[in-house]
């Protein structure tokens, strides 16, 4: 059921999102300093193509914990809170249909990790 429902998203604009998250990730990765930033914009493009099936489970870095506190209140400040936006407007649109309520969940699944990615996956 999570195949048919991952092919439906990429065909509804679930391929668009992850995709400008995988291009935008890209251009912040020409600096260096953004480089943790577009690698976790990378991230959230390819759960973005593929969310259902998934749940977002915690990476564990031993003696990373500081720079993962750090990187999430600068994504947060500064990118996180623009990306939850757009993920609860697309749910609240998606879920006025009884077809769009399953869509609308995975967009209420991605907000915590696009608000804090740092240390976080969807596996």
């Amino acid at each position: 059921m999570s195949l048919l429902g991952n092919i439906i998203w990429l065909i509804f604009g679930g391929f668009l999102a992850g995709m400008g998250y995988i291009l935008g990730g890209l251009l912040v990765c020409l600096t260096i300093i953004g480089i943790p930033f577009g690698v976790q914009s990378i991230k959230l493009g390819i759960a973005t193509m593929a969310p259902f099936g998934k749940e977002i489970e915690s990476d564990t870095v031993v003696g990373s914990d500081f720079l993962q506190v750090i990187f999430n209140i600068l994504w947060l400040v500064f990118i996180g809170w623009e990306i939850a936006v757009a993920h609860l407007t697309s749910a609240a649109i998606l879920a006025i249909t009884i077809v769009g309520i399953p869509f609308a969940a995975q967009h209420i699944k991605l907000i915590p990790l696009a608000l804090l990615p740092f240390g976080k996956s969807l596996r």
